[in-house]
């Protein structure tokens, strides 16, 4: 047996040769706690030796996160805020005087000025957490202030709040918990409103923001309890500028986010799930104008597609204090818009299966991912209202079988004021309050959420579907693929295991799957891009046709403004030699009457090939009138 104990930033490593639960390891235990100063509870066996230990790579199926062998992973997250500055000033004396509710983090991990991390670490896996969602700041990675005040780990004093941030992660990681890292704000300060931490570009450049992620997930990437990669937190207005979920400007956060999920996945650390937020926010919240809480309404109009189809988790956060349109402020910033706490249990679920459940829920379309409710929370001291609104809360999760984040863990108590949201509340002399405490309301609810498992076992495989957009810039999905395989046109490529199998008529979109036959690519080879005509079957009288050669299926193709440039062939692992038949997109739709993958482009008409089928070609005219745009689609079976 392994055992990682923390005293501050000492890290001692103790191995015995002992069988777990013998009273020779009991009493062992007991004498190493008592040479540190550590209650012997609070020694957490290291995870390569706990068999609870979450590790990764994890990967999706379809709606469920997996594990290497196939079996559900559901993510009992909590969170433990404090480096990102989130309830804090920005660690200079003065804004560490004027905290929040007693809360100070010093730039590093809340708690740590109270109580050792070793026992701060027990308490998460002691409430029934399997993962921690730990938030940072961009500042926080550059930021060589040495970290003070951490007085019950006075070995992290010195160290700047990036390396306490790895002694936290190890930490963690040591105790068995993984670890999903959060981009919460830019600057380490207070979140979230118009603070400056708005959107992922606020403060900084999305070029700077991106190269912190690949940044800090090559820094554990050989660290397998590090399995998540949270791009942004509440992405939501400035003071004058909304984001936007696809309209190709510097403030669309859908572009964005895969560009830097896209990052991570190609080089940086390929091992991570990647978690997309929705728009927390946009418009003016007044009554006399437009305002919105998106959340992730617009997936089902544009989805995520990354270089790795099976690495997306999509995430969103449902507080009783907001609404579908209420900010949650009172007073200037409030609307006359319903809070979530005020509607009926059914008008609750109803709304937030409309803002983030349908996409777990609905299966068989090019948005079905996990959804993971990355923040929820209550105070011990909420009122009747909202103690509804929480009960209504976990039964949603419950019985939508959702993964979650707790908002917060660590929370702080002075006596009988303080933050009461956290689970576990320290007092100043290091006393702890837990939620399971008799006298603490949320008990029940907790630990029945704690408890749920959900689905369990292994994952039965199912068909994916990707969209792809091309409408403002490149998709380019395929790491095999030369990235600019047709210099100067826009690229559409699915990723390697997938296929073409949809066009739209104005060439800006397309639809990817793995059905019938998953990873159709012979491995060990290139791509090939078509340009001209070659074909042996007219499929398409009195138009240009560009068509794969037998033996290989289309992947991509690429347009100069509206018109078909060339498409992109992959050869096929087993042979393609099957019988055609062409789709016309230039009528209208000609879709399967299932609809199976969704409408990845809406408002455009669509030519669709059968889930057994592959795309082998398109057809196009180059006349005036129809400018060379996808006309026709040929479509061969597997």
């Amino acid at each position: 047996m392994q055992n990682t104990l923390f005293d501050g930033a000492r890290r001692t490593t103790v191995r015995v040769r002992l069988t777990r639960g013998s009273a020779r390891a009991a009493v062992v235990l007991a004498l190493l706690a008592g040479a540190l100063g550590i209650p012997a509870e609070h020694l957490t066996p290291a995870a390569q030796a706990d068999p609870a230990a979450l590790r990764g790579p994890l990967s999706t199926v379809g709606r469920y996160i997996v594990d290497a062998n196939g079996q559900r992973v559901k993510l009992k997250s909590g969170n433990w805020h404090g480096s990102s500055g989130t309830w804090q000033g920005n660690g200079s004396d003065e804004d560490d005087a004027n905290n929040f509710a007693g809360e100070t983090g010093h730039r590093a991990p809340l708690g740590l000025d109270r109580v050792p991390m070793g026992q701060l670490i027990a308490d998460f896996r002691a409430l029934g957490f399997n993962s921690i969602r730990l938030p940072f700041s961009n500042e926080m990675m550059g930021d060589a202030r040495p970290v003070r005040g951490l007085t019950a780990n006075p070995g992290l004093n010195g160290l700047t709040p990036l390396e306490v941030f790895d002694r936290a992660v190890a930490a963690l990681t040591d105790a068995g918990l993984a670890v999903i890292l959060n981009n919460h704000t830019t600057a380490t300060r207070w979140c979230c409103a118009v603070d400056g931490s708005e959107r992922w570009n606020s403060g900084q450049s999305t070029e700077k923001w991106i190269e912190d992620w690949a940044f800090l997930a090559a820094r554990y990437r050989s660290n397998p309890g590090v399995v998540g990669a949270d791009l942004r937190n509440e992405v939501r207005r400035d003071t004058w500028d909304n984001p936007n979920w696809g309209l190709g400007d510097k403030h669309d956060w859908a572009a964005a986010a895969e560009r830097a999920g896209n990052r991570i996945l190609a080089d940086a650390n390929p091992n991570l799930l990647i978690m997309i937020e929705g728009i927390n926010w946009s418009g003016i919240p007044t009554d006399l104008t437009w305002h919105d809480r998106p959340i992730l309404k617009p997936l089902k109009d544009l989805s995520a597609t990354l270089v790795r189809s099976h690495k997306l988790v999509y995430a969103a956060h449902f507080y009783g204090y907001i609404g579908p349109k209420h900010t949650g402020a009172s007073g200037w910033g409030e609307t006359h818009d319903a809070r979530f706490r005020e509607l009926a249990r059914g008008e609750l679920f109803a709304a937030m299966d409309t803002l983030a459940g349908y996409a777990a829920t609905t299966p068989d379309r090019h948005f079905t991912a996990p959804v993971w409710i990355s923040e929820f929370g209550i105070g011990k001291d909420a009122e009747a209202q909202d103690r509804a609104w929480f009960a209504n809360m976990v039964d949603f999760l419950i019985e939508r079988d959702l993964d979650f984040a707790y908002w917060p863990v660590v929370g702080f108590q002075h006596g009988d004021q303080g933050n009461q949201w956290g689970l576990v509340r320290y007092d100043t002399d290091g006393a702890v309050r837990r939620a399971v405490d008799a006298d603490d309301w949320r008990a029940p609810h907790i630990q029945r959420l704690l408890a749920h498992d959900g689905t369990t076992g292994p994952v039965a495989p199912v068909r994916t579907w990707s969209m792809l957009s091309a409408r403002h810039a490149d998709d380019n999905a395929s790491l095999r693929a030369a990235s600019d395989w047709d210099a100067g046109a826009r690229k559409l490529a699915c990723p390697d295991d997938q296929r073409l199998i949809g066009i739209t008529s104005r060439g800006q979109g397309g639809l990817c799957t793995d059905a019938t036959q998953a990873a159709l690519w012979q491995p060990d080879t290139r791509a090939t891009v078509v340009k001209q005509e070659l074909v042996t079957t007219d499929w398409a009288r009195g138009f240009t046709k560009y068509q794969c050669a037998d033996g290989q299926f289309m992947i991509g193709y690429s347009l100069r403004g509206d018109s078909v440039s060339a498409v992109l062939c992959a050869p096929g692992r087993i042979p393609l030699a099957g019988a055609g038949r062409t789709l016309w997109a230039d009528r209208g739709d000609t879709r399967p009457a299932s609809g199976e993958g969704g409408d990845y482009a809406t408002g455009y008409y669509k030519a669709q090939c059968d889930a057994n089928e592959y795309a082998a070609g398109i057809g196009f005219s180059r006349g005036i009138l129809r400018g060379g745009h996808p006309d026709a689609l040929y479509c061969r079976a597997l």
